[in-house]
């Protein structure tokens, strides 16, 4: 045989070996660039045009700044055509959450926080919104006219809202989230995160709020989704796999830590002679059962499938004195109350505000759960449930004898007579009842009756009590004498020439807070009443007040 025929046999292998070598040391860039290539041209194709829409309804809010009744500073003003922007500033046509900075949590009826909230979960406000056509969204625009920097998380919803029939599935998909920063110009900007694709399309929009680095409230003015009628071709980046990911020194065996060393190391004869539990077994359970107070719920869950020790550990009562699943929200149903009973018969303090909406909760499965782990309950938190009715305020009413703090604000589907349990509850000492449709025709009265029945209350929130009078601010002040606590704002009827924030401000000498938004008639004298006789006042909001002498802000701070 010629030996030319070897010599190219070398030469052919040489240079596909330096072919692969290449292929494999080939930069990321040029692997990603060829991937954005890919996408752009999926997004720019002429047989799927992007669809630009702004929001055609709000169906469901946790709080707005506005009344019911009203479209000022309401999250109804995010449906539609911007209003106001490009403009910056403060107006009535926007949409306002109730709250801003830590204020709110350093109040005295502050509550305190649950053990195992995730770190990740900072969400204290959220908007629903629904668009006309469902998309494949390629971008979410925030329009924020005033304080702008409070939106850190999005989410998509696979339910269409319009549809006639329930879905048999629904499914909701973060499409952004960022930690709270904060944004130091209040001028209006269009938010324009980045989002990631998603395999469904959608017409539900949820921006979820945190508002407590904001130093006013944060004003948004509308929200633009766009997207493909037509689910867009997957790229190269999400479809195939990087060969310069896969490499080969991984594989290797490295500072002694391979197969070998390990093996060497649990074959010792103190581990062989030990327990099958290995340590485990010798530590105390109580230390066990400290160790998994520091995980999250999911990881409680999944720690006790490893094994029978474990999963002991994590089956006990003790680890469910407080029970937080308002950051699991999207996920929790029937089906997850049900896996939790038998581990929740101690549960003290309880959180489901957000959940069971869009039938992930029925009454019957509340009712059950309550059945078998309300005995306990000492607080229990259903903001924003609304599957609650009736039945469930009966439920709680009987099943929860020693519930002192309830909290149904923004539970406005809840009937009017439904409130009625609520008088069941003997030991309750907090609760909301904010944007309910409880109904109260005459607050002199109600104002009359706590004075005479709560010598010991220390708050009360009375905003947009719009016939309260000074009567029933007189027998609220001599009658309640140890109130920390009272906001009066938006409370139109009470006028500053009847005497009666004067009569306030002698009456609770013990006022750390205070608020008065949005009455003009609060006058000078009255700030020099408070400011004398209320030495604690931590917070006055006078919001509204036309002018203000700087020496009557010097003898109040």
């Amino acid at each position: 045989m010629s030996p030319v025929f070897p010599m190219l046999t070398v030469l052919t292998m040489f240079y596909y070996m330096c072919l692969r070598r290449r292929a494999m040391t080939a930069t990321r860039g040029e692997m990603m660039n060829s991937h954005r290539t890919i996408v752009s041209n999926s997004r720019t194709s002429p047989l799927n045009a992007e669809v630009v829409q702004y929001a055609k309804e709000v169906v469901d809010f946790s709080s707005h700044y506005g009344s019911e009744n009203s479209m000022s500073y309401t999250m109804w003003n995010l449906a539609g055509v911007p209003n106001v922007f490009p403009s910056s500033g403060d107006f009535t046509q926007t949409a306002v959450f109730r709250t801003y900075g830590t204020w709110w949590d350093q109040c005295p009826s502050a509550s305190l926080p649950f053990k195992r909230t995730p770190p990740n979960f900072q969400s204290q406000d959220y908007v629903e919104l629904t668009f006309e056509q469902q998309v494949y969204p390629t971008a979410v625009h925030v329009l924020e006219t005033y304080h702008p920097g409070a939106v850190i998380r999005i989410l998509a919803c696979s339910a269409n809202p319009y549809s006639p029939s329930p879905p048999a599935e629904v499914r909701w998909e973060t499409l952004w989230s960022e930690r709270p920063t904060k944004v130091n110009a209040s001028q209006a900007r269009q938010f324009k995160p980045c989002i990631k694709q998603i395999n469904f399309p959608t017409n539900l929009i949820r921006l979820e709020i945190n508002s407590s680095l904001l130093d006013y409230y944060t004003e948004l003015d509308a929200v633009v989704l766009h997207g493909m009628k037509d689910k867009p071709l997957l790229s190269l980046k999400t479809s195939l796999i990087d060969m310069n990911d896969l490499d080969d020194d991984d594989y290797e065996d490295k500072d002694g830590c391979g197969m070998d060393s390990l093996n060497k190391k649990f074959n010792s004869a103190a581990l062989r002679e030990g327990p099958n539990n290995g340590y485990f077994d010798k530590l105390p359970y109580e230390l066990i059962q400290l160790i998994l107070n520091h995980l999250t719920l999911p990881d409680l869950c999944r720690l006790a499938q490893t094994c029978k020790l474990l999963n002991q550990h994590c089956c006990d009562p003790l680890q469910y004195i407080h029970l937080n699943l308002q950051p699991y929200w999207a996920k929790v149903n029937d089906t997850s109350l049900e896996f939790l009973q038998t581990r929740c018969t101690l549960v003290q303090w309880l959180n489901l505000s957000w959940t069971g909406n869009r039938g992930f909760i029925s009454v019957a499965g509340f009712s059950r759960f309550l059945k078998g782990c309300g005995s306990e309950l000492v607080r229990l938190e259903l903001s924003c449930s609304h599957f609650l009715n009736e039945t469930c305020l009966e439920v709680i009413s009987e099943m929860c004898p020693n519930l002192q703090d309830l909290n149904l604000s923004s539970c406005d589907k809840l009937p009017p007579q439904a409130f009625n349990h609520i008088a069941k509850l003997c030991s309750l000492k907090r609760l909301i009842l904010y944007r309910t449709k409880v109904e109260i025709e005459d607050y002199d009265m109600i104002a009359s009756m706590i004075g005479a029945k709560c010598k010991k209350l220390r708050t009360l929130d009375l905003w947009r009590c719009k016939n309260i009078t000074e009567n029933g601010i007189a027998e609220l002040a001599s009658g309640c004498p140890l109130l920390e606590e009272l906001d009066l704002g938006w409370c139109p009827t009470l006028q500053s020439s009847t005497g009666c924030f004067t009569k306030l401000a002698r009456q609770l000498p013990n006022l750390q807070k205070l608020f008065l938004t949005a009455n003009r008639s609060v006058c000078d004298t009255d700030i020099e009443e408070l400011a004398s006789n209320c030495t604690r006042l931590r917070q006055l909001d006078i919001l509204g007040k036309d002018a203000m002498y700087k020496f009557l802000l010097n003898s109040i701070s």
